[in-house]
């Protein structure tokens, strides 16, 4: 368990009422929750599990149902005035068998001789303290989850079954077989129904986790016969971590073992939603309250999979962008499908912090449905973030700053008093921008040489922008920029009202300005972006573009 605690909770009349009627999802589902236990002791905890399948190394999928449900466990506690205990259970199905060897390993031929053994059998092929291939993914998981803050209880399947924690289940699965084959078979074809068995034995012989039919299954002994890889007929009790459940009845089986009372999954489980309720009501306990997300895309709209590795993962977000960014990506429309990878970031941060600067000055009910509110667990901190992250990476872009230090002589000329000591989270995103920037900006910077019309644009725009005094702020560079456009055909848009009634100004202005200056598509407003960068400094831009200096930069 983590030495983590959970953050206190405002139990004030009115923000406990807002919660009643949120609209949040977490809150929708919390409701649900509250209901289901009306009628239990009180004093029983309510336990919410999240599942991990350590076949690969820990992607921001698997993050996600860890934020996620912690986000449904703290509207819970406000809703129920925080009176009701709560337990989150992060469980790792690290018995399974190793199918097949992730293409994102070291030595992918090192670990062939240990396909089909237990995952906590497997050698670890990254080196450092963990011996295993699931000890390392585990510890990964859990090394996030600490850092992010999160309050949980981690718990191994291997040593859940050996410890005789799951005997009691299984023992219990053992009497009621044929219950547990009768939801079971309807499920598969006729060729695996005639081999299948919910009971899955660690050969005595090979160590490898069997798909094997059973020739006995007995309910007073609490064992089963099978035929061991070798050709003998074995048999061995269920209990002490001799067996492990086929991953379906392992589902329902571990809620009851447990009594879960809340699980989310991904999309794909949802067609057997249905067949862990009903194994889970065998062997005699309740059916959690389901949350069923959209499962995370890769840029190319693909499934993410741990063992392709085609994801982003926990280290590389956080290469580029603080963990509350990814929090607040996690809480975006999760019945949404959404693409997942290191494009959605500078636009995640700067929602992010958005959304925490303007939490204090909000009503109690608007902050309830306030992702900041629930990444953070209703503890918001009070943030002042003077310059956005985009913002940043276009003043990396234009001033070629390879260090902080470089950004951040514009940063406190464009607001005096701010400095890396009063703003220690902008300091972070300078550091986050420039590595941003190296990696994913400049490789694909593409500058566009100008036409007639562009030249004559730009020529325009730094004569307005010399006739502006230095000190002039953003509002006041963006109208320059927008007057310039105004008296240009092409950058006209009739569906947009100007000041005088014309026409108003198209995107295209700021695309072609970016293309023409930046080397990329789009930015922030470029009216700020002028003002942090500097008049003198912009005009140093354009005159290079119109030589044709910048696409030798």
């Amino acid at each position: 368990m983590t030495d983590q605690s959970l953050p206190t909770l405002d139990l004030s009349p009115e923000c406990v009422a807002a919660a009643q009627t949120s609209k949040a999802w977490p809150f929708e589902e919390a409701r649900k929750l509250v209901k289901r236990i009306e009628k239990r002791d009180p004093s029983r905890p309510v336990l919410f599990e999240t599942g991990y399948g350590p076949s690969g190394l820990p992607h921001l999928g698997t993050f996600g149902e860890v934020a996620r449900t912690t986000m449904v466990r703290t509207a819970f506690r406000l809703l129920t005035e925080d009176k009701i205990p709560t337990r989150l259970i992060c469980f790792s199905d690290d018995m399974d068998g190793m199918r097949k060897i992730p293409d994102n390993v070291p030595d992918k031929a090192a670990l062939e001789p240990y396909l089909q053994m237990p995952l906590t059998v497997v050698p670890n092929p990254f080196g450092g303290e963990e011996k295993s291939f699931a000890g390392h993914n585990n510890a990964m998981l859990c090394r996030f989850l600490d850092t992010f803050g999160f309050e949980y209880e981690f718990i191994s399947a291997t040593d859940f079954y050996k410890s005789g924690q799951f005997d009691e289940v299984l023992l219990r699965a053992v009497e009621r077989y044929q219950k547990i084959m009768d939801v079971m078979l309807p499920t598969l074809g006729e060729e695996r129904q005639a081999t299948y068995s919910p009971f899955l034995p660690i050969s005595p012989s090979s160590g490898r986790v069997l798909y094997v039919p059973m020739k006995d299954v007995n309910a007073k002994d609490g064992t089963i016969t099978f035929e061991d890889e070798d050709g003998t007929d074995v048999t061995l009790s269920v209990t002490g971590g001799n067996v492990k459940l086929q991953w379906k009845p392992d589902f329902g089986a571990r809620w009851a073992a447990l009594g879960v009372d809340f699980e989310m999954f991904g999309k794909d489980h949802g067609p057997n939603m249905a067949v862990y309720d009903k194994i889970c009501k065998v062997l005699g306990g309740v059916a959690p309250e389901h949350y069923v997300y959209e499962l995370f895309l890769d840029d190319k709209g693909e499934k993410i999979s741990k063992s392709k590795g085609n994801g982003l993962s926990i280290d590389e977000w956080l290469t580029y962008a603080p963990s509350e960014s990814l929090a607040l990506y996690m809480f975006q429309k999760p019945r949404t499908a959404k693409k997942l990878h290191f494009d959605v970031i500078p636009k995640a941060v700067d929602e992010y912090y958005t959304f925490t600067t303007k939490f204090p000055a909000m009503p109690v009910e608007q902050q309830l449905g306030n992702p900041s509110w629930h990444i953070h667990s209703g503890s918001v901190p009070e943030l002042d973030m003077p310059v956005p992250f985009a913002m940043l990476l276009n003043l990396v872009s234009a001033s070629n700053a390879e260090n902080k230090d470089v950004l951040w002589a514009f940063i406190s000329r464009y607001a005096p008093g701010v400095t890396a000591g009063t703003h220690p989270h902008l300091d972070q995103l300078v550091g986050f921008a420039i590595r941003y920037f190296d990696d994913f900006v400049k490789p694909n910077k593409s500058f566009k040489t100008p036409d007639e019309v562009e030249r004559a644009a730009l020529e325009e725009l730094d004569a307005k922008l010399a006739a502006l005094p230095a000190d002039a702020d953003g509002n006041v560079i963006q109208d320059a920029v927008l007057d310039v456009a105004r008296g240009i055909e092409r950058y006209q848009d009739p569906k947009k009202k100007g000041p005088d009634g014309g026409p108003g100004v198209s995107v295209a202005w700021f695309s072609a300005l970016y293309q023409l200056l930046l080397g990329q598509e789009r930015g922030p407003r470029f009216g700020s972006f002028v003002a942090l960068y500097g008049i003198t400094e912009t005009r140093a831009l354009i005159a290079k573009a119109l030589a044709g200096e910048l696409n030798t930069q």
